[in-house]
């Protein structure tokens, strides 16, 4: 297998039109190649300028787990902590776990601060909803999001060899004309919702809204943790 690793967005261009295949941090595929064969052409992101960004409201999708500090939001910081084990967190992406994993430990962060995902294509870079890209089997090249007022996130535990454990993420925007949203987001199985409210009263009212919303029809073990996690985060006067 002949491995590529570009370092212009120009150059990772042309490997994908030569037929390469992204790989991320190889977590995810290596098994499988093992098992079934290895392409003749592979792509890492791992020197891309671009991928490996770690600043004020963006993060690079080649970016590995365990280098996600304090420089991002609180949700995104502690969803990145919780994934596998250090030697996961030492190899698996950003952007691996986002598009390439079926549990997504990091989607339920990124969701709540309404992230958008730059992809690259054979045509160039382009600009999405991140949550308009999941299942398509596109290259991520970062993360953008908007800082917000707070944040928080909360796994469960789990039994070995079981289902996920129910992950809930949660964040308070400002909007621009002084109020404040609330938007969360819960893994429950292999499924994420996301909904949002206004915030500008107390925590009750806002769990009141998200029970008429499809959060209300998760089970109580996954209500209770929304429950949790947004009066924590509410109970912040600033921070992230």
């Amino acid at each position: 297998m002949l491995l590529h690793l570009p370092t212009s967005i120009s150059e990772a261009q042309k490997c994908l039109a030569d037929g390469a295949v992204p790989i991320g941090g190889a977590t995810l595929v290596w098994a499988t190649w093992q098992r079934d064969g290895f392409p003749e052409q592979a792509m890492s992101l791992r020197n891309l300028p671009e991928a490996n960004t770690i600043g004020p409201g963006t993060l690079g999708a080649a970016v590995v787990l365990n280098r996600i500090v304090d420089r991002v939001p609180e949700t995104l910081r502690r969803a990145a902590a919780t994934v596998g084990t250090g030697a996961v967190r030492r190899t698996a992406t950003v952007g691996g776990n986002l598009l390439g994993s079926t549990l997504r430990c990091l989607l339920p962060a990124a969701l709540v601060l309404e992230a958008r995902a730059t992809l690259l294509d054979r045509d160039g870079t382009v600009e999405a909803d991140l949550a308009e890209v999941l299942g398509q089997r596109r290259l991520l090249v970062s993360i953008q999001w908007r800082d917000p007022v707070a944040s928080g996130y909360r796994k469960l535990s789990g039994e070995a060899g079981g289902e996920p454990p129910v992950v809930v993420a949660a964040a308070v925007h400002a909007d621009g004309d002084g109020q404040h949203r609330l938007r969360v987001a819960v893994r429950d199985g292999y499924e994420v919702i996301s909904e949002s409210t206004p915030c500008d009263t107390d925590a009750e009212e806002a769990l009141s809204a998200l029970e008429r919303t499809a959060i209300g029809a998760l089970p109580s073990t996954a209500r209770e943790a929304v429950r949790r996690q947004v009066t924590e985060v509410l109970t912040r006067p600033v921070g992230h």
